[in-house]
C-alpha cells in the first residue's frame, strides 16, 4: 500500500511515526499516476493498514491519500 502526501514535511513526519511504531516501510518516489504535491511516498504492507490509519489520524498527519495497486495501477481507497 502507498501513502501519498502534499508536503515533504508531512512525509518525513509520517516516516518517523511509522518507524517508531515498528511498521516496515519504504520511502519511494511518488508514482506518476498518483497526483500529489510531494515527490516522496511511503510504501507499507497491507496488513498494517489499520495501524497506519490510526497513527495518521491520532497524530493529525496530512496525507493526500492511501493507495493500493490494482492491475498495475494505483487506486485510492475510499
Amino acid at each position: 500500500m502507498l501513502l501519498a502526501f502534499d508536503s515533504t514535511q508531512q512525509a518525513l513526519r509520517a516516516e518517523m511515526l511509522l518507524e517508531y511504531a515498528d511498521i516496515e516501510i519504504d520511502i519511494r518516489p511518488t508514482p506518476k499516476e498518483v497526483t500529489a504535491g510531494c515527490a516522496l511516498s511511503i510504501e507499507f504492507p497491507g496488513e498494517n493498514l489499520a495501524q497506519v490509519q490510526e497513527i495518521i489520524a491520532s497524530e493529525n498527519v496530512e496525507i493526500r491519500g492511501i493507495y493500493f495497486k490494482k492491475e498495475d495501477k494505483y487506486v485510492t481507497m475510499e
